[in-house]
């Protein structure tokens, strides 16, 4: 994996990523000028410092990078080179998905923050399929719901390839009028100078392999000013202002964890998570370890058992193993399968 930086006429600047053969362009642009501001509430929006607490207990991951950046006052801006912006929405009423997760039980409990150390994988999928493997912070009724969704995605009608690539989603109202993926409208709030929004993984796990690749994306809802911040890697790389949302301001009623994808219009569901049934090895599935959230009092804590439930749609194709909490692992769980005929 290389990272280049090409200076171009006048202060524009390009970041050109270069994965396996894959080429990704970032355009470096004022912080300022950056899409969220196009938002009509945030048009006089302030760049916030956001704070994540509990610094250490930090947990990094696996992972390890050395991307360069855009200079001093500029953010990067994923390039679409094939992708477009007219995608199947991400709900879990949307005809064509299915799911395989843990969720906390809606028992009146707030949240202000959610974190998992994910384990990566490479997948092959159709044109009009996806798969993820990602975490929701959820609030309000349906037609309403306010949603923040992190973690990594193959999505080939968004990205125009079949890269594992870091991807976030947010709505405001149920999915109708307002969120996207990324910063495909404006929204979210970009603070790095390092390409993370979109940026292909160069290093995936292996099946039955002794190292697993694994990131750990935080989110956390900001203490003082209420938005709702996104770290990786040891890094805060930007945030959801609260003036987007109606509901998520009070903190999130619901939070998930696990997998999801979308079939072809022949019917067929991609895999999921590393494309094999769960299995208590973790070099043979995909997993979700050190699950966590914070509290209404943002205090960092293992998920536990009676808070929640866990949720498989289609046992045929996709399946979930719970193991609970260990001292070397934290909370954690299995999941993913083949996909194939799964239904709708």
């Amino acid at each position: 994996m290389a990272l280049h930086i090409l200076f171009v006429l006048f202060s524009h600047v390009l970041l050109t990523q270069v994965v396996e053969g894959n080429t990704d362009d970032f355009d470096c642009v004022d912080i300022y000028k950056q899409p969220a501001f196009q938002h009509p509430l945030l048009k006089h929006h302030k760049i916030q410092e956001i704070f994540y607490p509990d610094e250490n207990l930090d947990r990094k991951g696996q992972y390890k990078t050395n991307y360069q950046s855009c200079p001093k006052g500029k953010v990067p801006i994923l390039k679409q080179r094939n992708g477009t912006k007219s995608v199947h929405l991400d709900t879990v009423e949307y005809p064509g998905q299915h799911f395989a997760t843990i969720e906390t039980v809606l028992d009146g409990s707030i949240y202000r923050g959610a974190e998992a150390n994910i384990s990566l994988h490479s997948l092959t999928l159709q044109n009009n399929q996806f798969s993820k493997s990602q975490i929701w912070l959820e609030n309000g009724p349906r037609n309403e719901l306010n949603s923040i969704q992190v973690g990594w995605g193959v999505h080939p009608r968004l990205y125009g390839d079949t890269h594992t690539r870091f991807t976030i989603y947010w709505t405001a109202d149920g999915y109708k009028n307002s969120g996207c993926y990324n910063i495909q409208c404006p929204g979210f709030v970009i603070v790095t100078r390092i390409p993370w929004i979109g940026i292909a993984f160069p290093r995936t796990s292996i099946y039955g392999d002794k190292k697993s690749f694994t990131f750990t994306p935080q989110v956390f809802q900001d203490g003082l000013s209420g938005n709702w911040g996104l770290k990786i890697f040891n890094e805060v790389i930007g945030y959801w202002p609260k003036e987007l949302f109606t509901h998520l301001n009070d903190g999130a009623s619901l939070i998930r964890f696990g997998g999801n994808t979308f079939m072809s219009p022949d019917g067929i569901s991609p895999p999921m998570g590393n494309g094999h049934f769960p299995v208590i090895d973790f070099q043979k599935s995909s997993f979700f370890l050190h699950v966590k959230v914070r509290n209404s009092n943002y205090q960092l804590l293992d998920i536990e058992d009676r808070e929640t439930r866990r949720y498989s749609d289609s046992f045929q194709c996709y399946r979930l193993s719970y193991w609970g909490y260990a001292k070397s692992n934290g909370v954690s769980f299995s999941f993913g399968g083949p996909g194939g005929d799964c239904g709708t």
